[in-house]
């Protein structure tokens, strides 16, 4: 089972980035669950989301307490010192960060790690303002070219989907994040045993 945090923001779309994941999933057959987790505030405020996916049906319906992978939408919260705990060893941290993902490896030490400065991507896609840039779809290209699970193809048509505005933005976004996302390591097949 393939189990995703996603740390983020209110107002990013960390919440429609889970749901694309999904659907992305679904489309190819793959069992699926996706959830918020929040509390009362929601424009600013961290917020996590929860992607599991499976070749299996999938019975557990609790919170993930120990996810494979994360996706950090906010450079900010990279600073956080319990971002990584309990985030499964081995597993990806793709990060929005105009750093390489080697400048994390010390932070990051026995994770893989990935890089976009999706922030620029994002307003260069003009998705969002300089300010509040949407950066969803730009985390969604560079997380499947990291952990590929789904094509990239199937997460085009599901970001073309479910994007609340600018469709063709987004796809143009997560496509050149596909290809311009920075890899500490190779992608390598995702779907571990438990």
């Amino acid at each position: 089972m393939l189990e995703i945090r996603l740390n983020g923001r209110g107002g990013q779309g960390t919440m429609v980035a889970a749901k694309i994941l999904a659907v992305a999933a679904a489309r190819e057959g793959l069992h699926v669950q996706a959830f918020p987790e929040f509390g009362v505030e929601r424009r600013g405020a961290s917020v996590c989301a929860y992607v599991r996916i499976a070749r299996q049906p999938i019975y557990e319906r609790g919170r993930i307490l120990r996810p494979g992978h994360l996706m950090v939408l906010d450079p900010v919260l990279l600073d956080r010192p319990d971002l990584a705990q309990n985030v499964g060893a081995g597993g990806w941290i793709v990060m929005n960060t105009r750093l390489a993902p080697e400048a994390w490896r010390a932070r990051f030490d026995g994770f893989k790690a990935a890089a976009i400065d999706a922030n620029a991507l994002a307003i260069e896609h003009r998705l969002g303002s300089r300010f509040a840039p949407f950066v969803n779809s730009v985390m969604l290209g560079a997380f499947v070219r990291a952990v590929p699970f789904v094509a990239c193809d199937t997460l085009c048509a599901a970001i073309r989907e479910n994007s609340p505005a600018k469709p063709d933005a987004n796809v143009a976004a997560a496509l050149q994040a596909y290809r311009d996302v920075r890899l500490a390591a190779a992608a390598e097949a995702v779907w571990a045993t438990r």
